[in-house]
């Protein structure tokens, strides 16, 4: 089985229409490759790619606050110099400025397969800020590793929250590429000028090798 990130450096073809686009990361610790280099060090030695900006969810870009409900800073990367802002500190959501800093977010974020974890709500948030500014958004998908069975309550209308996206059972058994095509497809306007990654949003898949 190969992940998107995995496929991303893999298969030429689909870096290529990224060429002349800024390019930027959401990830998370485990965002990490096959040979386990984390997806951001892996992309920025993609000389093909033009990495200018990596965003971090809840607990950080590399892990720097597993506590829980302790909020990170923006900072600027000291190996690849580019700046890394957080979506779990000062802000929730995207700032106009952090959109300016990219064309294309690439997403690499392993979801736990539940309602309550915060990446499909900070996922959602990018969608919806990407539709805003006419950004294009692609998901590097990676299995939802409880599976495919679906249990408990769909959330009711207007209790939505940063633990509660949208009208999700708990255990929703798709993965986080599925879940950005039901946010950006089903709930948002599509982004202008369609094409190859310039769709709202649209996901690498897993495939079998």
């Amino acid at each position: 089985m190969k992940f998107g990130i995995d496929r991303l450096l893999g298969e030429p073809e689909l870096r290529a229409p990224l060429k002349g686009k800024r390019v930027a990361l959401l990830a998370h610790p485990a965002s990490v490759t096959q040979d386990l280099a984390h997806s951001l060090d892996a992309l920025a030695e993609c000389p093909d790619l033009n990495l200018t900006a990596a965003f971090g969810p809840q607990h950080g870009l590399r892990g720097d606050k597993q506590d829980n409900m302790v909020e990170s800073p923006n900072f600027v990367d000291p190996i690849h110099h580019i700046p890394v802002f957080s979506l779990y500190g000062e802000v929730r959501r995207p700032t106009d400025p952090m959109m300016d800093t990219f064309d294309v977010m690439m997403v690499d974020l392993q979801d736990l397969g539940c309602r309550i974890y915060t990446f499909v709500t900070t996922l959602l948030y990018v969608l919806e800020a990407a539709a805003k500014h006419g950004k294009s958004v692609c998901v590097l998908d990676r299995p939802n590793p409880i599976g495919r069975p679906v249990e408990g309550l769909r959330l009711e209308p207007g209790w939505e929250s940063f633990v509660g996206a949208g009208p999700l059972p708990m255990r929703h058994g798709l993965t986080l590429g599925e879940l950005g095509s039901w946010g950006g497809g089903g709930k948002l306007p599509a982004a202008s000028d369609p094409g190859p990654w310039n769709l709202l949003v649209d996901y690498v898949r897993v495939s079998r090798i």
